[in-house]
């Protein structure tokens, strides 16, 4: 894979990544940035900070992620995450479908409090256990790709299901989402910036420090996975 083009600008956009517990928010994350997957990863205590390039025909996407903990505890220290992001990754595990539930409730409060123009994608996790039967025959999958995708053309979202575990589908996800962002968005780094540290600031004010992805073997890195 070749690397990044410096030739190109370069734009930073934050990313902000929201879902009920176990879902594979950090797995996602995980093998968009490394390529790996932790088949027994520990929850996400308060949230996560990383970043990872992705290469667009025009320009350099840096994605400036913040992998929020999806335990009901802690939601109320999302709006400090999602604070000036001009993305989001709503993610629900396709065999649960409470999941749906709860990731309906994001994109809403999303819709209500986020900034204006955010580009929001749902994404069904897990795509590996849909293929899966259980003892009776049936089908792990619980959420059907029509309902979850009618939902999200509804809503204006971007729509996709993923394998964290295979990699299936991860990198379109980025992609879409990076090609997705208006020019208008793109040009105010310094918004994003202060809102990724002042939401950094208050996380480690609340929290004692964020969990930073790159101790606990994530390690940001600089390549593009794009």
């Amino acid at each position: 894979m070749s690397g990044p083009d410096n030739s190109k600008p370069s734009s930073s956009v934050k990313l902000v990544l929201l879902g009920e517990a176990a879902v594979g928010k950090s797995s996602l994350v995980l093998r968009f940035v490394n390529n790996d997957f932790q088949e027994n990863k520990e929850p996400t205590i308060g949230a996560a900070f990383l970043t990872q390039k992705c290469n667009l025909p025009s320009r350099t996407i840096k994605f400036e992620i913040w992998d929020t903990a999806g335990q009901e505890r802690f939601a109320s220290l999302a709006p400090m995450y999602y604070r000036n992001a001009q993305s989001a990754l709503v993610v629900y595990d396709l065999t649960k479908p409470t999941s749906l539930t709860k990731a309906k409730h994001w994109v809403a409060e999303l819709q209500r409090q986020a900034s204006p123009g955010i580009v929001i994608a749902l994404v069904g996790n897990k795509l590996d256990l849909g293929a899966i039967t259980d003892d009776n025959g049936n089908s792990l999958r619980a959420i059907s790709t029509e309902d979850a995708k009618s939902y999200a053309e509804d809503e204006g979202l971007l729509f996709f299901e993923t394998s964290a575990k295979t990699g299936e589908g991860v990198k379109d996800v980025f992609e879409a989402i990076a090609g997705e962002i208006p020019e208008s968005a793109l040009k105010s780094r310094g918004a994003a910036g202060a809102g990724m540290g002042g939401g950094r600031r208050e996380a480690e004010g609340v929290l004692g420090g964020a969990v930073d992805l790159a101790r606990e073997g994530f390690g940001a890195k600089e390549g593009c996975a794009c």
